[in-house]
């Protein structure tokens, strides 16, 4: 995500994507960009190979990672990130995440990756992600540990005022997982990337662990229901 701060601007989540839809995609082309998306897409692809399809993900955003993990629906309430999701391929409903406009179990994949950190309503997101979801599917959460070396990282840069990151709240692995459980679902499996220092000008892309850890810079969870048939 873009590192540029803007400690002038005093705006909610959803107009800071809306207004700085480019600055925020350019960042994925960036050097550090590049290798950063790269580890946490080769995390995410260890998760979502056996759900069925179709797949959604939710603050789908410019849709980079809809587009490299062949996502087909994306769910953003800001309008300008959906034009790049759309000429990316996905196909793009404005909405917000708390509110999906699809019926229950939609979905054999719904994913959360880098979202709950903006979520206004965190636990009404997390509960849409499962209803739309089938009970043989899954939900995927992709997140920044609280209290791990990037989350502290990311969160001094919001206090001092990051374009992004100011709006953001992150979550730690058990509050994350608690929130699933509290729907409905069970934690299937993990993977986890990003353990170089988030300090290092020279990011490398990282191949990812197995298993949840709390020192990761980049964490994915697979959630399946409870009562799945699976």
């Amino acid at each position: 995500m873009s590192e540029d701060c803007r400690g002038d601007i005093d705006l909610n989540g959803i107009e800071i994507f809306q207004r700085e839809a480019a600055r925020y995609d350019a960042w994925f082309d960036s050097n550090r960009g590049k290798r950063i998306f790269a580890s946490e897409l080769l995390c995410l692809r260890q998760l979502c190979h056996d759900l069925p399809r179709p797949w959604l993900e939710v603050g789908v955003g410019t849709g980079r990672f809809a587009h490299a993990l062949a996502i087909d629906v994306g769910v953003d309430p800001a309008s300008r990130v959906l034009r790049y999701a759309k000429q990316r391929g996905v196909r793009t409903f404005q909405a917000a995440g708390q509110s999906l406009p699809f019926n229950v179990g939609r979905f054999g994949g719904t994913f959360l990756i880098v979202t709950l950190c903006f979520a206004d309503d965190p636990e009404g997101l997390v509960r849409e992600a499962a209803r739309v979801t089938r009970r043989q599917g899954g939900v995927v959460f992709g997140l920044v540990p609280a209290g791990s070396p990037w989350g502290k990282f990311y969160t001094a840069k919001g206090k001092a005022g990051h374009l992004f990151y100011c709006n953001a709240t992150f979550f730690t692995l058990e509050e994350c997982e608690d929130l699933a459980v509290s729907v409905g679902m069970r934690l299937d499996r993990a993977a986890s990337t990003l353990f170089g220092s988030p300090d290092e000008q020279a990011i490398q892309i990282e191949l990812p662990r197995q298993g949840k850890d709390r020192s990761a810079g980049f964490v994915a969870m697979l959630f399946r229901p409870v009562m799945s048939d699976a």
